[in-house]
Formats: C-alpha cells, structure tokens, sequence
C-alpha cells in the first residue's frame, strides 16, 4: 500500500483500495503495477520486502516435522528469493528446503498462472502424482490439482483486516483442496508419523 501510495501519489486509502484491485485482478500487486504502469520490478520487489522479519517466531516443530517429511521440499513463492529466505531464516526451516522457486524465476509471472507451476515442476522434475502443494490461497491450488498434485490449504488461526478481505474473497472449489489446516506443523507431525507407521 505505502509502495502504491508513493508511486501514485494517492492518499492511504486510496492506494489500499487500488492495492488489493491489483492483487485480485492480476495475481500481485507487483504484476498490476507492472501492467499498467510500467514499473521496474526490481525496485518495487526490493522496498516493499525492506521490512523487520524479527516479529516472526523460530518454530523448531514445524522444521522438525519438515525435515522429516519424505522427498525433495521446495519453496514455491510469489515473492522473490530474498524474502523467501529472510521468513524461512527467521522461521528457523531455511535449512530444511532444497531450493526456493521465486517470482524471477517464474518469469515475473505469478500463481496461479498454469505456465509458472509448469516452469517449477519442469525445472525440478516434479511429477504431479508425487507431489504435494501447500497453499495459503485455494486459488493457488486449482492448476497444482489439475496437475495430480495432492493440495493442502493452510488457513489462518487469527485474520488481520487487510489479509482477511482477500482470503475471504479467495475463490474456492472444494474438488482442488484435499486437506485444510490451520496448524501446519501438528499437521506435518500426523502426516511423518503416519509414513513411520507405513513403514514398520
């Protein structure tokens, strides 16, 4: 919103309002602002993601149950590599993923675009029957399933205003969402102690 604002030259309100017009229309705010007004990604990608990353507590169960799950683990981000790998840091589950698939090496295009799930999976050699695709946003599953993947939503436990009007206005078909949780990390913990069992 600060980052339209100033672009724009609009007042607080207006720019969130144009904000998140962009975000539902276009995938990202980023690929709106690009769209209709030219702008250089880069610049935008770097001071919209200058943000404190100490809020965000280390979460030692969520890296344990990752590290444990069977597989190759990947961050698939509509952000860049930078941001992916300062929230993961923060987190304490960088260590845990083999690679981060960011918005650049998507070509600037975001999810749920088919072409940048095609442009992942044929880069790592993913095949949908074998993969699993966890979500914040059920739109974001729709190619994934289409794909064969299995689709996990992850839903929030607490709403802020803003993120709230776009996950409540996040359009949904129950046929791509497999599982919902709103615990990732108890889930991941059920799902490695159930690949134990299977092999005991």
């Amino acid at each position: 919103t600060a980052y339209v604002g100033e672009l724009l030259t609009l007042p607080r309100e207006d720019a969130r309002k144009l904000q998140k017009e962009l975000y539902q229309e276009y995938g990202t705010t980023l690929n709106g602002l690009m769209t209709r007004h030219g702008i250089d990604p880069d610049d935008f990608l770097e001071k919209v993601h200058d943000i404190d990353y100490s809020w965000l507590v280390p979460d030692p169960v969520l890296g344990t149950a990752i590290r444990q799950l069977p597989g190759r683990k990947f961050i698939f981000t509509n952000g860049d590599r930078r941001h992916a790998e300062r929230t993961a840091r923060q987190l304490g589950i960088l260590e845990h993923f083999d690679d981060i698939f960011d918005i650049i090496a998507a070509g600037l295009t975001p999810k749920p675009a088919r072409q940048s799930y095609e442009k992942f999976a044929e880069l790592h050699a993913i095949t949908g029957h074998n993969a699993v695709m966890f979500e914040d946003l059920a739109r974001n599953l729709s190619v994934p399933k289409s794909l064969g993947m299995t689709t996990v939503l992850v839903v929030p436990r607490n709403f802020e205003p803003t993120f709230s009007e776009i996950w409540e206005r996040d359009p949904a078909n129950e046929d791509d969402v497999d599982f919902v949780t709103d615990d990732l990390a108890t889930f991941l913990t059920a799902v490695v102690e159930g690949v134990e069992e299977l092999r005991n």
